[in-house]
């Protein structure tokens, strides 16, 4: 409980999503003995009347989880973080949130304070940043500005021209920071409040070379052994970029540490798997204390060996169904697909029934889908045993909305369309299959009947 006589702490935490990141911070703060409050569409209002502002429902911190390196909205969502911090104390002011989403910002900020980053290289025109690419030798990374989940990042053969953007997202050349491992692997740091809550080795899965967990990594506990130097980087990392709790990542070259990226809504599964600690209980007892409350901190180490990420009991009812809210997409949608060498409009055909999007091999070749790094199993809804594909990373643009995916390859020549939606981008559609795209060529340049 409280160690003041003020009582309980209404702890806000901003997120718009359902992740189990936000369920568990939530969780933690009531397990803590504090009220939280999760603000969302459905129950989130503020008011300005005779100048002064009130907020409902009404908080004494928040806690700032708004994605913005997925959103297609990242100035409206700014400016909501912006708001509330205008208000009430915020974790993850927004400030810090938008230099840390894009990469190059971050390398800037970083270098700048003298913490070593691999060397980069940004130019708006495809003339200077091709001109520029050399530097890297014939292998480099190739990175749009914001990206999310590993997606967004190729490793490139730069003998290769490769272009400024990729879909509307701007892109950067970085140097391949590299040792002679049996796997490649980088480290994570997560900070909470100046502190190491945890940390780990994360593996990148055969036949690729990033390690994200949502991408299939493995991970492994790196408390035990973690370097005295990786440690001192990352916590000046967190302390330069602003951030109250992050999960910063280091990779180690022939000679020492680079910080490769910071990230102020990291992941908790992978932390949680490979040390047992959930940074959960360290993140709401920073909330809570930034409002004056109080908690004991044996409570915080007890809680951090559990990830509760079950629904919490404060998570507003939603009526209608939310399914209402998503955009509608045709059985047949004219896209923009987006590689490292250009883009292309082709016309898509959604399957709900299909896992994951799929992409004919010329066309991947065309727009600079790739390089092919890795395999997957692939499953379709009338194949239950399914059959191995290469995947490559790709960004579709949808309506002005950007997906970046993972996508299998294979030869779709005997097919109508070249590129197959699978349910990684219809999860943020309703599917109306009387709405096509073709439906001019189909019928001879003349309308339907009705």
């Amino acid at each position: 409980m409280s160690t003041d006589e003020q009582g309980p702490v209404r702890v806000g935490v901003l997120s718009l999503h359902n992740s189990k990141e936000t369920k568990a911070i939530l969780n933690a703060v009531e397990d803590l003995g504090h009220e939280p409050v999760w603000l969302r569409r459905e129950n989130m209002t503020v008011s300005i009347g005779d100048s002064e502002v009130t907020v409902d429902p009404d908080v004494d911190v928040v806690a700032n989880r708004l994605l913005l390196s997925t959103t297609s909205e990242p100035a409206e969502l700014l400016g909501l973080a912006t708001t509330f911090n205008r208000i009430r104390p915020m974790l993850n002011e927004p400030g810090a949130v938008l230099t840390a989403i894009h990469k190059f910002a971050t390398a800037s900020t970083l270098a700048d304070w003298n913490i070593r980053v691999p060397d980069a290289f940004l130019a708006l025109s495809n003339d200077r940043l091709n001109s520029g690419r050399d530097r890297f030798g014939d292998v480099g990374v190739y990175k749009t500005a914001i990206g999310t989940h590993g997606g967004g990042t190729w490793k490139v053969d730069l003998t290769e021209p490769v272009n400024p953007r990729v879909g509307n997202r701007q892109a950067f050349l970085q140097d391949l920071v590299e040792r002679d491992e049996s796997r490649h692997r980088d480290l994570r740091v997560y900070i909470v409040d100046d502190r190491i809550v945890g940390a780990m080795y994360r593996y990148a899965p055969e036949g690729d070379w990033r390690t994200n967990v949502a991408l299939g990594g493995d991970v492994a506990d790196a408390g035990d052994d973690l370097p005295e130097s990786a440690a001192e980087t990352a916590l000046y990392t967190a302390e330069v970029m602003g951030l109250d709790y992050a999960g910063v990542d280091l990779i180690e070259g022939d000679d020492g540490w680079f910080v490769l990226e910071v990230n102020p809504t990291a992941g908790f599964k992978g932390l949680y798997e490979a040390t047992g600690t959930s940074p959960a209980p360290h993140v709401a007892k920073l909330a809570i204390e930034r409002a004056g409350g109080g908690v004991e901190q044996e409570r915080v180490e007890s809680l951090s060996a559990t990830l509760d990420d079950s629904t919490p009991s404060c998570k507003p009812r939603i009526t209608p169904p939310e399914q209402e809210d998503l955009p509608v997409i045709g059985y047949i949608e004219d896209v923009i697909v987006s590689g490292t060498s250009g883009s292309k409009q082709v016309k898509a055909k959604s399957d709900t029934g299909a896992t994951r999007t799929s992409i004919d091999t010329g066309l991947a070749a065309d727009i600079g889908a790739g390089p092919i790094k890795s395999m997957t199993r692939v499953k379709s809804g009338s194949v239950k045993s399914g059959k191995a594909r290469p995947v490559v990373d790709l960004v579709i643009g949808i309506g002005g909305t950007q997906h970046t995916v993972t996508a299998s390859v294979e030869d779709r020549g005997h097919m109508d369309y070249p590129l197959l939606l699978g349910r990684d981008v219809l999860e943020h559609y309703r599917v109306d299959v009387r709405r096509r795209a073709d439906d001019d060529e189909r019928s001879g340049g003349e309308l339907l009947e009705e």
